[in-house]
Parts: C-alpha cells; sequence; structure tokens
C-alpha cells in the first residue's frame, strides 16, 4: 500500500515537471519473471524523480541505498573513505542474512583458500563490482541503484541461491567529486525540453567531469595511489582479493557496448592466459543477455590488458578476473548518434543486467574460478622461491623512501627495513635508512610488476603507458639481491623530526628532504626572510658541525621583523609537520668547509612566490591538475588558477611565476608580448612539454630547427624517366601498429642532471629517471653551455616503449632548458615533471624552479665553443 501510494504522488510530480520520455519508472529495471518486494521503495519513491529524468543527485542516491541497506538484511553499508570535498566512498556488502552473520569467518576462509589452506568450497565466492570511476560517465554511477535495489527487493529460489553462494562488495562511487560536478553541469544547463543534440552544452562537460577535485584520472589511480580516493577503495579490495572484479565506464556515445577479454595481443605477460579465458567464459553470459535483447557489442576492440594500473588489470595481475565494462555515453541524459537514441536509464538497465550475468556468470563457473585463483597464487610462490627480492633507498631523503614503503604497503606487500649493512651492484645499502622487499609474498606478480624494467612488447599499440617501473619514478637506488637480509617489518610512517633547539644566531635545513619546500613555504608565506645556499657548507650548531647541501635553506635571526619567538614556532612546526631536521646555527663563520653564513653572493636572499596555473583554452587539464595538486596539496604554496584565455586581464606585477603546462599553449600577439615584458621585469615562465615547444620560439625567439634544415623534396631522375620518388605502399590492415612505431605513449628515460644548477639542488647524485611521452626535442641553446641542468643520456631508454628512432634522436639532447632572461627566467621542460603525482624524484625539479629561479645566474662572458679546449 505504502508502495502505491508513492507510486500516485511521483507519477502526479512527474506530471506537473512534464517529465521527459526517457525517464523510466522501477519497472524498466526489474528482472522479467523476478517477484520484487513491494514494501522496498523504488529510487524514485525516496527521490522525487526517475533514473533518466534528471541527473541523480549524489546525496540523492547515497540516502537511497543507505536506507536500502538499513532496511534490508541482506546488505551492509560501510563508509570506507571520502573523497577531496569530503564527499562519502560506500561498500555495500551483499549476500544472505546467515552470511552476514558470519562474514568476518567468510572473509577469512577465502583468504585462507587463496594459499590452499582451506578447502574450495569452504566459503562462498567473493564478487567486487565497482561503479563511478569517473565522474562524466553518468551510468557508470546510475547503475548502482537498480542493482541494490534487486537484491534488496528480489524474491525466489535463484535470487536466494546467488546470495547463499555469493559475497558481493559493490563500491558506490569511486568518484563523487566528479559526478556532483558533472551533475551540476548538466542542471546549470537543463530544460523542459529534451534536447538530445550532442552540441547542447547539457552534454558537454567530458573530461572535466571524468576527472577528481585535483583533475586526477582515478581509473589511473589502481597503482599509483597518490589520492583518496583510491587509497580507499584499495584498502578495501585487498581487504577482500576478490575472485571476480567488475568495472564500469561510459565511451564514446555513438559506440556499442563493450566487455572483455580485450585485445588479444595487448595482454601484460605477468597476467596468465587462462585469465582472459574465464573472462571469455564468463562473457558468454553477457553476450547471451545482449544477444536477447539484438543490441551491439564488442568484446574484443580498442581495450587492452597492460598497464597493470587500471581498474580492469590490476585485479588480474593480483589474482582476480578483472573485467571492463562500457557503455555508449549519454551524456546529459539522451543523445542522438548515428546508431540511433542512447539514453541514460537505458545504459543503467544494461550494466545492472551485466552485472548480473557477471554474478551468475562467476557463480556458474565456480569450480573453475577458485581453481585459478589458488593456481594463481601457489604459481607465485614457485615462481619466487629462492628469488630474494628488491633492496632500495633514498639518499639523503628518508621520507621519499617511506612514502614508496607506504605505497607498497597499500598494495598489501610487506617491506622490510634492514638491520645491517647490504652490498649489491656496487652500492652499500645502509641499515635504518634502506629496505627490503622478499619476493616471496602473496603479491610477487605485483611485486615484479612494479620493479621489473620491460622494453621488449609483442605489440608497439598502448592504450596507457608501457612504462612504470616504480622505483625509477621515485628515483631510488634499487638492487635485487638472491638472499633475505635481516630487517624488521616496516610501515613508511610519517616521522617527525626533532624539536630544534633555541637559536641564537638563525636556523638552517638541508633542501635534500621531500618537504623541504613545504617547510620553505611556511617561513615564506610568514614574511620571515630566508637564504639559500650556493655551495656545499658545514654549519656550527648547537648539535655540532652540520654539513649542509647545496639549495640548504638559512633564516638569520638578524634583521627580522617577526619577533624570534614566532620564528622559533615555525621551525618547531616544520620539524613536527614536514619531518624536516632543523638545526640552530650558534656563529655566522663556517670554519670547516663553505663561505660564512653572511657571504651574501652564495646565501641568496629569496622571495614568497605567487605562482599563477594557466588552465583551458587547450591545456592539458591532467597536467594541470598534476602541478595544481602538487603545490597546492603536497607543498601547501597557494595556486592561483586562471583560464589561459584571461591571462590578459592580470596585473601581472602582482605574480613571480607563470606555470604552462602541455596542449595548446600558444598565446596571441598581445599576450606574448606582456609576458615577455613580465619575464624581463623579473617574472619566471615555467613551461612544459608542448608549452616548451611554444615558449622556446615564441619566448626565447628560437626557430623550429626542424623546419629550418627539412631538405628539399627528392628531385625526378631524368637517366631513369621517373617522374619523382615512388611512395611507398602499405596494407590498410597495418595502419594502427605503424602509425603508433614512433608514438611515445609513456615511457622513462634516463637524464644527467646537473646538480651543482639551482633546479637540482637537493638532489643526492646526477643520475635522474624522468617520465617521456613526447617526441619533439628541445634546443640546445649556443650562446650559454650552462643553460642545460637536465639532459637526456646516450642511452636513454630505461623501461618502456620507444622506438629506435626516437631514442637516436632524444639521446644527448636537452630534456630542461634554464635561462636567465634580463631579470627574469625562463625554464622549459620536455617532459611533465610530476606525471600523475608519482614522480617525487622529478618533482622537486618543479619545486626548486618555483623557489630558486632567482638563484639561476646568465654567464657573464662570450662562450665560443670553437675555443674550448678540454
Amino acid at each position: 500500500m505504502l508502495r502505491r501510494a508513492f507510486a500516485v504522488l511521483a507519477l502526479s510530480l512527474a506530471s506537473l515537471s512534464l517529465a521527459p520520455a526517457s525517464a523510466k519508472p522501477v519497472e524498466f529495471f526489474q528482472v522479467e519473471g523476478v517477484t520484487y518486494d513491494e514494501s522496498v521503495p523504488a529510487f524514485e519513491d525516496q527521490a522525487g524523480y526517475e533514473i533518466g529524468e534528471r541527473p541523480v543527485r549524489y546525496a540523492d542516491m547515497v540516502a537511497y541505498l543507505r536506507g536500502l541497506a538499513e532496511r534490508s538484511d541482506r546488505i551492509s553499508v560501510e563508509t570506507i573513505g571520502y573523497s577531496h570535498e569530503r564527499r562519502p566512498i560506500l561498500t555495500f556488502t551483499v549476500t544472505s542474512p546467515t552470511n552476514h552473520a558470519n562474514i568476518e569467518t567468510i572473509r577469512q576462509t577465502h583468504l585462507a583458500r587463496l594459499e590452499g589452506n582451506a578447502a574450495p568450497s569452504a566459503a562462498p565466492m567473493v564478487l567486487w563490482i565497482n561503479w563511478g570511476v569517473h565522474g562524466s560517465e553518468t551510468s557508470s554511477m546510475d547503475g548502482a541503484i537498480p542493482l541494490l535495489y534487486h537484491y534488496a527487493a528480489a524474491q525466489g529460489p535463484a535470487v536466494e541461491a546467488q546470495l547463499s553462494d555469493a559475497v558481493m562488495i559493490v563500491t558506490v562511487t569511486f568518484n563523487p567529486d566528479g559526478h556532483a560536478r558533472r551533475i551540476n553541469h548538466v542542471e546549470t544547463f537543463w530544460s523542459y525540453g529534451e534536447n538530445t543534440d550532442l552540441n547542447d552544452a547539457a552534454h558537454n562537460l567530458w573530461t572535466e567531469a571524468r576527472v577528481n577535485h585535483y583533475w586526477f584520472d582515478l581509473n589511473r589511480q589502481w597503482l599509483l595511489l597518490t589520492q583518496p580516493e583510491s587509497q580507499a577503495w584499495i584498502r578495501q579490495w585487498h581487504k577482500w582479493k576478490p575472485m571476480v572484479s567488475a568495472d564500469y565506464h561510459e565511451m564514446g556515445s555513438s559506440s556499442p557496448y563493450y566487455f572483455h577479454p580485450g585485445e588479444e595481443l595487448r595482454r601484460n605477460p605477468l597476467i596468465p592466459r587462462r585469465a582472459r579465458e574465464l573472462t571469455q567464459a564468463i562473457g558468454q553470459r553477457h553476450a547471451a543477455f545482449m544477444d536477447s535483447e539484438a543490441r551491439l557489442y564488442s568484446t574484443e576492440e580498442g581495450f587492452d590488458n597492460f598497464y597493470i594500473g587500471k581498474g580492469s588489470t590490476y585485479p588480474q595481475i593480483n589474482g582476480s578476473l578483472g573485467i571492463l565494462f562500457e557503455a555508449g555515453a549519454a551524456r546529459g541524459g539522451s543523445v542522438e548518434t548515428e546508431r540511433g537514441l542512447v539514453e541514460t536509464a537505458d545504459n543503467a538497465r544494461t550494466h545492472f543486467r551485466t552485472a548480473l550475468t557477471t554474478i551468475q556468470g562467476s557463480l556458474d563457473l565456480r569450480d573453475q574460478i577458485t581453481a585459478y585463483q589458488r593456481d594463481f597464487f601457489a604459481e607465485n610462490a614457485r615462481q619466487a622461491a629462492g628469488r630474494g627480492g628488491w633492496v632500495f633507498t633514498a639518499k639523503g631523503d628518508p621520507e621519499r623512501a617511506a612514502r614508496f614503503v607506504r605505497l607498497l604497503n597499500m598494495h598489501d606487500i610487506a617491506v622490510r627495513r634492514l638491520s645491517g649493512d647490504v652490498s649489491a651492484d656496487g652500492r652499500i645499502y645502509p641499515a635504518g635508512t634502506s629496505y627490503f622487499v622478499p619476493t616471496a609474498q602473496t603479491n610477487s606478480r605485483m611485486i615484479r610488476g612494479i620493479f621489473e624494467r620491460l622494453t621488449r612488447f609483442e605489440e608497439n599499440v598502448f592504450y596507457d603507458v608501457s612504462g612504470w617501473t616504480l622505483p625509477l619514478a621515485y628515483d631510488l637506488e634499487y638492487s635485487q639481491v638472491g638472499s633475505a637480509p635481516a630487517g624488521d617489518l616496516a610501515d613508511g610512517g610519517f616521522q617527525s623530526a626533532p624539536a630544534p633547539d633555541r637559536a641564537s644566531y638563525g636556523y638552517v635545513f638541508d633542501w635534500s628532504h621531500t618537504y623541504a619546500p613545504r617547510a620553505l613555504n611556511r617561513i615564506l608565506s610568514k614574511d620571515v626572510m630566508a637564504r639559500a645556499a650556493m655551495e656545499e657548507t658545514v654549519v656550527r650548531t648547537t648539535a655540532g658541525d652540520v654539513p649542509l647541501g647545496r639549495g640548504s635553506i638559512f633564516v638569520p635571526l638578524a634583521r627580522q621583523e617577526t619577533p624570534r619567538e614566532e620564528i622559533h614556532a615555525i621551525m618547531e612546526e616544520i620539524a613536527a609537520k614536514d619531518g624536516v631536521p632543523v638545526y640552530a646555527a650558534t656563529t655566522g663563520l663556517t670554519p670547516v668547509t663553505g663561505k660564512d653564513l653572511g657571504a651574501v653572493a652564495i646565501n641568496r636572499a629569496l622571495e614568497n612566490p605567487r605562482v599563477v596555473l594557466a588552465y583551458e583554452g587547450g591545456l592539458a587539464r591532467y597536467d594541470v591538475g598534476e602541478v595544481w595538486w602538487t603545490l597546492d596539496f603536497r607543498h601547501r604554496v597557494p595556486v592561483t588558477i586562471v583560464k589561459k584565455d584571461d591571462l590578459g586581464s592580470l596585473d601581472w606585477s602582482e605574480y613571480t611565476h607563470l606555470v604552462l603546462v602541455g596542449g595548446e599553449a600558444a598565446f596571441d600577439e598581445d599576450l606574448t608580448e606582456a609576458v615577455k615584458g613580465w619575464i624581463e621585469n623579473g617574472g619566471t615562465l615555467i613551461a612544459t612539454r608542448d608549452a616548451a615547444l611554444w615558449a622556446e620560439e615564441a619566448i626565447l625567439g628560437r626557430a623550429d630547427e626542424e623546419d629550418e634544415s627539412e631538405e628539399a623534396p627528392e628531385e625526378a631522375s631524368e637517366e631513369d624517366g621517373e617522374t619523382g620518388t615512388v611512395p611507398e605502399r602499405l596494407d590498410f590492415a597495418d595502419m594502427s601498429v605503424r602509425d603508433a612505431e614512433h608514438v611515445i605513449g609513456g615511457a622513462i628515460f634516463a637524464a644527467d642532471l646537473d646538480t651543482s644548477h639551482p633546479l637540482g639542488f637537493g638532489f643526492a647524485d646526477r643520475d635522474l629517471p624522468v617520465h617521456r611521452n613526447e617526441s619533439f626535442t628541445l634546443t640546445r641553446p649556443e650562446d650559454n653551455p650552462y643553460a642545460v641542468p637536465v639532459q637526456y643520456t646516450q642511452e636513454p631508454l630505461l623501461t618502456g616503449y620507444a622506438s629506435q628512432r626516437r631514442q637516436e634522436e632524444i639521446a644527448g639532447t636537452p630534456s630542461v632548458v634554464a635561462e636567465r632572461v634580463k631579470s627574469g627566467a625562463v625554464i622549459l621542460m620536455a617532459d611533465n615533471p610530476v606525471f600523475r603525482g608519482t614522480y617525487p624524484g622529478t618533482e622537486k625539479l618543479l619545486m626548486n624552479a618555483i623557489f630558486f629561479s632567482s638563484l639561476i645566474d646568465a654567464p657573464r662572458g662570450d662562450y665560443d665553443p670553437e675555443n674550448e679546449t678540454d
């Protein structure tokens, strides 16, 4: 009776608001032949609108699904984390009431089963379904509603059997901030008349809503785990280690439905072929449903299983079957495409129905999947036996190594802190600051995927990056060792530094620590004067003589307007919150090494940076977000984010730095001249990737050498009677592979770093791995031999794919160019130094460019390379 009353109310509301035809009631989603408990409210009963009528508000969905969990003894809910904007990420456990009463025992039994310590039938299957990792993909969120309603309300022996035989872990939603952005956008342009034109503004927020608060693509975060959303779900995933993982998405609106197994040749070699076979077998159930409704679909086109950091591939490297689902997007609600009308409600229903076929297909193959998972981990143990493991350290920066430990721990990989020195590959890994990762662990394949390098591939077409060896990304020293050294388990917890003594002369700290830039920002943002050392030195402190490297920070007590008590409080905060050791200097003399602290030419004054970060106008949104996150979240440096088209309205005298990332970076003539003038008067331009190429020509005035050096077309040969060179003829079927042959989709290259250059301050050595996904090269300045602080080595490829031609073109060219331009500076970076927030090695390049650009000097004399001698 209650259900009917709600239905009548909803119907009358719908008639008043003229609900579009694409709005669908609960009956649209109900499975044919299944009886539903009418006392369980449908979504529209509570929200007041139907799916497809208008965007489902995240708060409405959360309230409704929480209500289902409160009413149903089949569903429980847990808040596993929060987004940057403090929206909850929920996990719903769906199973029978009997299983709920024994849920922890079931979990433990399942984990024991993985290692052969429990019978295959000792526990229900554990199945994982995640929703909404991309905020622009409407049905990837909305599909969770009919799924959870179904298991709350559906009756009958088939449903009871599923609930008895499976524990379903349903996560809603991976990216609440992105979905909130999409919803607000669609509501902004919502209209009573249903507009299905893809050009309508309501349908166009694809990239902007896809990402989280800091514009990270969360579906690339399964491996990297820099964002709170991914950290939350990965803890839950490893808590259960499911047998099958379903990952729901949307793609281009004209595309038909897609489900895995994916491209046959683009499979990570660490993933067993058997995983593909079982995924195909489950796929037969999806296909049967799609065929029953004569729907178009594909299963082996476009999507691969290579990069181990995606939602459908990560499970496969960890013993699960990962299955990707993609629906052609309905965008703002419903859109007209070449394949007809695409509707949100219909997409949500299709996702819901393939979730059901995933569950039933997995149960149908229970014995095979259970055996596969058991064999996967048994093979892990066999392969890992006697292989020792990996040792690593981060010279001079314990936090960088500890951050890597935390990452490994989140992947359920045990790490031990060395209790004694270890020698490997000609290096000494010191006790206390070095770590060991034993290969003989449940996740040994994951360990290999993280540590091993790969440069040879069966095919050179990649859906994502081809190289991700994480110790290189973290700029760690690491080696493989054949035996296990002694050590205790490490958790990589953040370590505060001891509180500093009160200083009589000033305070000093080294620049090598990860959070030294954050510490300096605390100082400069409170108008406390600070200086940076251009040379190595030894400072006398209350703790004795302390050696400090280039870039070390000196905070004098003389001539400060800030009271000494407040300065000391800042230093205590740095030690406690940043973990940077701060020392109390007792004298300005440095009799052991280096110039005295009062030598102003060596200890240079620094200014508080005021940073502008340009976005939109064709600039790469991911790159912008990664810079924003690094400056704002990691180091608490305020960033003024301005649309590229609005830069001309700025009062440039208010800012010290402009960061311009990859994409369409070009300015119009007036803005270009304004930026040039600003640089000449003291501003710093930091340009990365495509922006560096544009700035090289437009700001520094260097023409594109490739354009100038192009040879004229070969002339016709009269002797041979030819009319010209005969173009090469190729088979059409080879186009995709050949087009990708010289594309660098994402590899790690080796570079040589000048550690005496201000951009090299704080680095322990000259070896610097850098992420590379561009094929162009920067030009070496002819009149300044000191302007290339980072240069690719002669054999640059460390891991990932790059054709031999690209390797030869890039070898020995600048990775970073830094030049003084009158009173300002231009810093060009061929690569993104903070790619996906996962390169703490090159992150310091960006922070040095922010804080130390004023330290970059121009040569005073003429440089003639022809007159130089060895």
